[in-house]
């Protein structure tokens, strides 16, 4: 807990990363630059879909409509807090010479993006012949 409260104190000031450890290769700062930008670019993309799930397809009951943009919204949500989490996270363990953290999230973000995918091709499916 300690841990999460040090680096959600982080996510705001991130000049103090600079006080632990010893400054990476520029190079390994810039490519978890890249990555928290494709995190991103991922989460946008998600709120998009979300957005375009509830303005574009009026002929979806209102529920399964709305469920599905909301699910959406909150996966890209989540998508965006994670990345600046394992920014940081990455970071700190590079200046102070660690391993990078592990995470299980790119796996529960591809299953629910696919969960989220079969449920809108039922949906479209049973709609298109009912």
């Amino acid at each position: 807990m300690i841990d999460f409260v040090r680096n959600l104190r982080l996510w705001f000031a991130p000049r103090r990363i600079s006080d632990e450890g010893t400054t990476p290769d520029y190079r390994f700062s810039l490519a978890n630059e890249r990555t928290f930008l494709a995190w991103i670019r991922t989460a946008l993309a998600l709120v998009g879909g979300g957005f375009a799930v509830d303005q574009f397809l009026p002929d979806l009951r209102w529920g399964v409509r709305v469920g599905l943009a909301v699910v959406l919204f909150a996966i890209g949500a989540l998508s965006a807090l994670r990345a600046i989490s394992q920014w940081v996270r990455s970071e700190r363990a590079m200046r102070r010479g660690e391993d990078l953290p592990v995470t299980p999230f790119p796996t529960l973000l591809g299953l629910s993006v696919a969960a989220v995918a079969v449920i809108m091709l039922v949906v479209v499916l049973i709609d298109r012949s009912g």
